[in-house]
């Protein structure tokens, strides 16, 4: 009785190491490219110029420097702190926005036939260029921003949520009909559930787009957030910080994204586990 376990211990042990050996490969190319990007921007900022240079502030070592300077005090996670949490509150305003609307237009095609050429020709614009109309409709501080950072959001959002709706299986809908279902019922119970991945894959791809629009739209008169301390180093002329600060912002980002990923493939797991 005591020998299956252990025969199948032993099976899964190769499956185990296998996918240990392809994760330590990955790992291994990964930071293989970081070091040869890190080497070049020290060879750019380093060892070629003289150290009075104004490019030498924006080298590996004075903007590790910084960083650990604005750990130590703190001043970085402040700033963090708020771009993240008008992040967050953009990304809920579009969805509120963006859900319900990329669900009706993937159920109605007449509405989807009105309103293809208009909300395409909107998401072609830049957000960025809803700045000047932005502060002379909300003023200066948050407002603007959260507008800016919604209006960024909320196309793709919209645009998955729709393709998730056309996806659906049309058999649920004939089963849902069958059974007398309501509208109501149809969509929270059938819809919403099978677009749940798209919407997740929209999610993703409005935090990428968010995230490089909250730099400039910080820069709207706010007194905190990453993109006002960049503003800030820069009329410091602490270049050193000004490197520090663009390192956390990507750092930040890519911690965002890797986040979105993990639950898009929780998603898919569990939606294959179920078939």
């Amino acid at each position: 009785m005591s020998a299956l376990p252990i025969a199948v211990r032993q099976a899964k042990l190769p499956s185990f190491n296998s996918r240990l050996i392809k994760l330590g490969n990955s790992l291994s190319v990964a930071l293989l490219g970081i070091f040869i990007a890190v080497l070049l921007w020290w060879l750019a900022t380093g060892p070629l110029l003289i150290d009075a240079t104004l490019l030498g502030s924006f080298s590996p070592g004075a903007c590790l420097e910084a960083l650990w300077r604005l750990l130590q005090s703190g001043e970085i996670f402040v700033h963090a702190a708020v771009s993240l949490q008008r992040v967050l509150l953009s990304l809920l305003f579009a969805l509120s926005v963006g859900l319900p609307l990329g669900v009706a237009v993937g159920l109605s095609k007449v509405l989807e036939q009105a309103t293809s050429p208009l909300f395409q020709f909107i998401r072609m614009i830049s957000p960025i260029s809803w700045m000047p109309l932005a502060v002379m409709m909300l003023g200066i501080g948050d407002a603007p921003v959260y507008f800016l950072l919604t209006i960024a959001a909320v196309w793709p959002i919209m645009l998955n949520v729709s393709a998730g709706v056309h996806a659906v299986d049309p058999r649920w809908l004939t089963l849902a009909d069958s059974l007398c279902a309501t509208r109501w019922e149809t969509v929270t119970r059938i819809i919403v559930p099978a677009i749940l991945a798209h919407t997740l894959t929209g999610i993703r791809l409005a935090i990428g787009i968010v995230w490089i629009v909250l730099v400039p739209a910080e820069m709207l008169g706010v007194s905190a957030g990453l993109g006002y301390f960049i503003l800030d180093t820069r009329d410091r002329l602490a270049y050193s910080e000004l490197m520090a600060v663009i390192l956390v912002i990507g750092f930040i980002g890519y911690l965002l994204d890797a986040l979105a990923r993990l639950l898009i493939k929780r998603v898919h797991h569990r939606k294959n586990a179920s078939n």
